[in-house]
């Protein structure tokens, strides 16, 4: 399973310790999802345990395949490692601060993150590359999330825009992966000494710039995926001698084993890391630590310029929803959103996502957003239980009969699917056609 040279690697890294973590991996995969707090229904029977560092997370039984259940489509949980599980939990984010996930895709970190902020607040999702940054969009949309941004941007640009003025960053660092072998073949086959080093000058680069958008008093998690002290312990020993405005914070995490601090120079703070073995919890290898900004300057971007929000647009909420949403009016061509609470100027920057996308005004029309019924419920809804043929129905693209008209949530045991346009006792499937079910089962094969 394991690359040339690796095996070597971890047998000189922990000594007695490695007979145990090589057989750690002849167990099964742990497999985990995480309950969306934005969405309100229990979960289904998928033989859930809790996993101890993370209250909203649970181990699952593989067999009952949560992935092609309706309640997924409707954002109800992510399906997450549990190990992922832990950056976001030790940057523990409030309702109401300005939040940067700066390497967010796919997105199961910055949705938890979201989770927390509870609609209130700013959360910047950023990913540097264009498709994953897509990929996140998508499940921003589909967990309900209302007070994001996504952005396609550099880590330097971000720097240069935000200095001094996120309460709390997090960077979940592209490494080498080699805590993934089990998950991911590529993880395998990619993987080489050189690579680690590669890994290790970016990951020095990434954190360079995420210290220096946060405020004074801020903080700050840098986490990995893998192993290597070149890339955990050594990173952060790297960034404290040049910022020595940042320390350590001391964070209760029993669940964690301490980091090494003999790995990378001797720093007794180290130890105050986090490392999760795969031999010593039920998880896959991470590394996290957790920094606290004492000095530097606050600063403030330029603020965000509202749009009027259009008429068509305000008459299509008023009717629609019990309450307009909050949120500044951002137009992007004939796509409205509405932006969260101190939302910056966005001049310049690489825009997927500026908040909730409301929907499009066209010709004298308007048509709402998947993402505005997946993040608050419609007044007028068509609501089955998710085992209802008609579910599997609508998930796979089909008209439904319906006795309302106008534009109708299809819901099913109330968490709404997305849109349905009535008339004529019809229902026009208005569900995403690059996410409908392909396969006859109420639960698909494959999508």
């Amino acid at each position: 399973m394991f690359p040339n040279g690796f095996s070597e690697k971890m047998r000189r890294l922990l000594g007695d310790e490695y007979e145990a973590f090589l057989a750690s991996y002849d167990a099964s995969r742990n497999v985990g999802l995480r309950r969306n707090p934005l969405k309100t229904a229990p979960l289904p029977d998928f033989g859930l345990q809790p996993v101890p560092w993370c209250p909203e997370g649970y181990y699952y039984d593989p067999a009952t395949r949560p992935g092609l259940h309706p309640y997924h489509e409707a954002g109800a949980y992510y399906l997450q490692e549990p190990s992922a599980m832990a950056p976001a939990e030790l940057l523990d984010p409030r309702p109401g601060e300005r939040v940067l996930d700066l390497c967010a895709a796919p997105g199961g970190k910055a949705t938890q993150l979201a989770g927390k902020m509870q609609g209130r607040g700013l959360l910047v999702m950023n990913e540097y590359s264009a498709n994953r940054a897509r990929i996140l969009s998508r499940n921003a949309e589909r967990l309900g999330v209302t007070n994001a941004l996504v952005l396609n941007e550099t880590p330097q640009r971000l720097a240069a825009r935000f200095a001094g003025w996120f309460d709390r960053v997090l960077v979940d660092a592209p490494c080498s992966g080699e805590g993934m072998f089990r998950k991911e073949a590529d993880a395998v086959t990619d993987w080489s000494e050189d690579t680690v080093s590669m890994c290790a000058e970016r990951q020095d680069e990434v954190l360079a710039c995420a210290g220096a958008m946060v405020r004074p008093g801020g903080r700050l998690v840098y986490s990995t995926c893998t192993f290597s002290p070149e890339e955990n312990e050594g990173v952060i020993a790297r960034f404290l001698a040049n910022n020595p405005d940042f320390e350590i914070e001391e964070v209760a995490a029993p669940h964690f084993a301490p980091g090494r601090p003999e790995w990378a120079g001797g720093n007794d703070a180290l130890r105050r890391t986090f490392r999760l073995w795969p031999h010593k919890l039920h998880g896959e290898g991470h590394f996290a630590a957790v920094l606290t900004r004492t000095g530097g300057t606050e600063n403030a971007p330029a603020p965000l310029k509202a749009a009027q929000l259009p008429a068509d647009c305000a008459q299509f909420l008023k009717e629609h929803f019990d309450a307009i949403p909050e949120g500044s009016p951002v137009l992007f061509g004939d796509t409205v959103y509405l932006a969260p609470e101190e939302t910056p100027d966005l001049t310049g920057l690489k825009v997927l996502r500026a908040g909730l996308e409301v929907g499009k005004c066209l010709r004298g029309r308007f048509e709402p957003a998947h993402a505005l019924a997946l993040a608050i419920k419609p007044k007028a809804c068509l609501d089955f239980p998710a085992s209802a043929p008609e579910i599997a129905r609508y998930l796979k693209g089909e008209t439904l009969p319906c006795s309302l008209s106008g534009w109708v949530a299809v819901c099913a045991d109330g968490l709404v699917l997305g849109w349905g346009k009535a008339s004529g006792g019809q229902l026009k499937n208005h569900f995403p056609k690059a996410l409908r079910w392909v396969s006859n089962p109420v639960f698909p094969e494959k999508r």
